[in-house]
């Protein structure tokens, strides 16, 4: 059990990245806090791994056609969240693996777009607290995305033929682990639920049972909304990699008076 007392989580960044397994996870996802951000000033790109041409009950579905449709559905509701845009890493629906290939790809992205802060998800979570099994493509995900972050993206010896064109080595400074066991952070999307569920509504090929499934949605937020006294939020695992460079001179400042203060004899 978490002992943990929450509270709202009032932090923002300037640019942030959402990595994800499938079209429909970030929308499933952070798609209440993105908003929020972006609302806020901030500026959000979304990366998902592969196409979701796997994503089908149907036998017979045709996955290069299944891939362009869920791709048209997340462009649609990245448009609603806001997102500036959408990269699709073309990797396989359901084998997908935390491989150099893949890590490479994520850290391209993350030194292109220079997000502060990311989001994925908890890659330690193979059981989800409620129940269920969290999907293989999504841990593999989530672990790609950790590794790119720390220590690939920052590390200048990394994938060093980015260097040389034009990609230097980029600090991530928080990562937000979502559908985490442990959630330390909660995020209030009281005036952004309405457009997580309208980004929801875009992916028409995964919903049999829209109404029903957003009804489920808006409950979870609720429920996570009264941990801090909002209608709605969203919860997550924040890891802080880095202080903030206000925080960097507030240590700064501290370390330079605790020196210049006199040493007991």
């Amino acid at each position: 059990m978490n002992d943990v007392t929450p509270s709202g989580h009032n932090w923002r960044p300037r640019r942030f990245m959402v990595i994800v397994a499938h079209p429909d996870d970030a929308d499933f996802g952070p798609a209440g806090a993105a908003s929020a951000w972006i609302d806020a000033g901030a500026e959000g790109w979304l990366v998902c791994c592969t196409s979701g041409d796997a994503g089908s009950d149907d036998p017979d579905a045709n996955p290069v056609e299944l891939a362009q449709a869920r791709e048209l559905e997340q462009h649609e509701a990245a448009r609603i969240v806001g997102y500036r845009g959408v990269t699709f890493l073309h990797q396989p629906d359901g084998s997908l693996a935390n491989d150099l290939a893949l890590r490479e790809m994520l850290v391209r992205e993350i030194r292109t777009f220079k997000p502060d802060a990311v989001f994925t998800c908890d890659p330690e979570v193979v059981i989800h607290g409620g129940g269920g099994v969290n999907h293989a493509d999504h841990r593999a995900a989530a672990m790609a995305a950790v590794d790119a972050v720390y220590p690939a993206a920052r590390n200048p010896m990394a994938f060093p033929w980015l260097y040389r064109q034009g990609l230097a080595a980029h600090r991530v400074r928080r990562l937000y682990l979502m559908w985490s066991n442990q959630p330390d952070v909660w995020i209030d999307v009281t005036t952004t639920a309405d457009r997580k569920i309208e980004a929801l509504r875009a992916h028409s090929s995964q919903l049999r049972d829209p109404e029903g499934v957003f009804a489920r949605v808006r409950g979870r937020l609720a429920e996570q909304g009264e941990r801090i006294g909002a209608a709605a939020a969203e919860a997550y695992r924040l890891v802080v990699l880095d202080p903030d460079p206000d925080e960097e001179e507030d240590a700064e400042v501290q370390e330079a008076l605790t020196a210049e203060r006199p040493q007991p004899r």
